[in-house]
């Protein structure tokens, strides 16, 4: 397959491993790619240099990099035909894992040689793209002091995370929020409103599964559908029942979590604009927020044995 490799040279992997740089090219070349590759300086910012790879004509575009970074080339491959290949070089390397890919790069590498073509659904926010999830509420300040250190690896850089963190945690006012859920029968501008008053409320592109051990992992990219988390309670305690449950594989009983499936949302919000985490991207948003999908909009390189499409879990309560 001919393919051209775009590394982001920020990411936190490359960063601790410089001579992964090299590695990685001659890893696809090995799996069976005809491979071009765009130079970190080839262009000044990431969607220039996203443009420069795909004047290359390729088949597969494969990118290095965290959630964020296959973000943007996501939403510049959409209708394209090209497919989208992963290298997880990231943090949380969310849609890697829902892939089925292993996590150390030149394995994943590896796999990518013996991948298939598979299409995605991509969601959308006020005309912003996410592959994985959107946030809104503490959540997403907690990740903006991370990004703030991202390449920093200093004691003091990470104990300023910690502190910024905790103060958010416990300083974040909650959010009064009104939201309208669409439906295949039923558009979201004439639901009826959900008033809801909360710390933190994510928007996942299609659903979380509930199995032992497998924390924020998708079972299914193509179920076409968006769901919708509310935390009515955000204490320390409960984030971490949370998280407890979750890794159990019974998280979608947990007290004080709203959960609903909607095929596209309207957030209504007091203030005119709310900060929105998308796949780890902080953005500014004017409400009201428009969340729809796109089903089947992308294409991507999955690894033999796992589907991007898979049984849909049974709707949360």
């Amino acid at each position: 397959m001919r393919a051209t490799l775009l590394l982001n040279p920020r990411s936190g992997t490359l960063l601790g491993e410089p001579g992964l740089a090299e590695a990685l090219p001659e890893a696809l070349r090995r799996a069976g790619f005809d491979l071009t590759v765009i130079a970190p300086d080839a262009a000044p910012d990431l969607p220039g240099r996203i443009a420069l790879a795909l004047e290359t004509a390729p088949e597969a575009l494969i990118i290095g990099g965290g959630d964020g970074t296959i973000r943007s080339a996501a939403a510049a491959l959409r209708g394209t035909g090209v497919a989208l290949g992963v290298l997880p070089l990231g943090t949380m390397n969310l849609l890697a894992r829902d892939l089925g890919l292993p996590m150390p790069p030149l394995e994943a590498a590896a796999a990518l040689g013996d991948a298939h073509v598979a299409p995605i659904d991509l969601a959308e926010v006020n005309g912003e793209i996410f592959l994985c999830q959107s946030v809104i509420g503490l959540p997403n300040r907690i990740g903006q002091h991370r990004e703030r250190s991202r390449g920093d690896g200093r004691l003091a850089s990470r104990w300023r995370v910690v502190v910024g963190a905790a103060r958010a945690f416990w300083r974040h006012p909650p959010l009064r929020l009104g939201l309208r859920l669409g439906t295949p029968g039923q558009p979201p501008e004439v639901a009826p409103v959900l008033r809801v008053w909360t710390r933190a409320l994510s928007v996942v592109n299609n659903a979380y599964g509930e199995a032992p051990g497998a924390l924020f992992h998708r079972p299914r990219l193509d179920g076409g559908i968006l769901t919708l988390h509310v935390a009515r309670g955000f204490g320390l305690w409960w984030v971490v029942r949370l998280l407890l449950a979750m890794a159990a594989g019974r998280w979608r009983r947990q007290s004080g979590l709203l959960s609903r499936q909607a095929t596209a949302i309207v957030l209504h919000a007091r203030k005119r604009h709310l900060w929105v985490m998308n796949d780890g991207e902080a953005a500014l948003l004017e409400t009201p927020l428009h969340y729809s999908l796109h089903p089947r909009a992308l294409k991507v390189l999955v690894p033999r044995g796992h589907g991007a499409g898979q049984e849909q879990g049974p709707e949360p309560g």
